[in-house]
């Protein structure tokens, strides 16, 4: 981003119209309310004492759907959170434009931030530094099935946390890698539960719907 760019600190719970403009018309830099970040680290904190006491947790040491009364063993909960994201990236289509992907990847951290989610703080922190270095997944626009969360467009952004795919950086598609060397990180392997909790929640609908009504308010003042 430029040294020109507006600052937007993100608080959940406070996040109006006007922010959402901001992001969606670009050149803004991402910060993070200081309470949220207790918040996150004492969801993840809770995580942590789940794991470790051995007890059965539906998402964090089981299996998905019909497997939920399928204990994973401790040694494949990053395999079980990393083949839930790539499993899911099954979307298809032209690529959600760039202004609504940054409405996506700010609305994702926002939902993160809540401190519901369990996800270490390191990864929420990576999200921000992707987006403030104009970083952006590639999100087939269809896919979406909506019941449980925007899973497939979801888990395309959360390829590149993986080092999977192509990202965007000002219309450049590079590789996720590439991506993530920009803002000096590595590939993440997922911990307990965040590949589950990237995908879920309606972070795209929104979002486009969102992005929809801007566009149209924008019209509006033009004419």
């Amino acid at each position: 981003m430029s040294g020109s760019s507006q600052d937007v600190r993100l608080v959940p719970g406070e996040v109006d119209l006007a922010t959402l403009r901001a992001i969606y018309q670009g050149n803004v830099t991402l910060s993070l309310d200081e309470g949220a970040r207790e918040a996150i680290a004492q969801a993840q904190r809770t995580v942590e004492t789940i794991v470790a006491s051995g007890n059965v947790v539906y998402g964090i040491n089981t299996g998905f759907g019909k497997l939920a009364q399928t204990q994973i063993p401790a040694n494949r909960l990053a395999d079980l959170q990393r083949n839930l994201v790539l499993s899911h990236s099954t979307g298809l289509g032209d690529l959600l434009p760039d202004n609504v992907t940054r409405l996506i990847v700010a609305s994702k951290i926002v939902s993160l931030a809540r401190g519901h989610s369990g996800v270490r703080m390191v990864l929420v922190d990576a999200l921000l530094a992707l987006f403030n270095a104009g970083i952006m997944p590639c999100i087939p626009a269809k896919g979406s099935v909506g019941a449980s969360g925007d899973l497939a467009p979801l888990a395309h952004m959360s390829l590149m946390l993986l080092g999977e795919g192509q990202v965007r950086v000002q219309g450049e598609m590079i590789s996720a890698v590439a991506g993530l060397a920009k803002v000096g990180l590595a590939p993440f392997v997922l911990g307990p539960k965040e590949g589950w909790r990237c995908l879920t929640a309606r972070r795209c609908q929104q979002p486009w719907r969102c992005a929809a009504c801007l566009k149209q308010k924008m019209c509006s003042q033009r004419a």
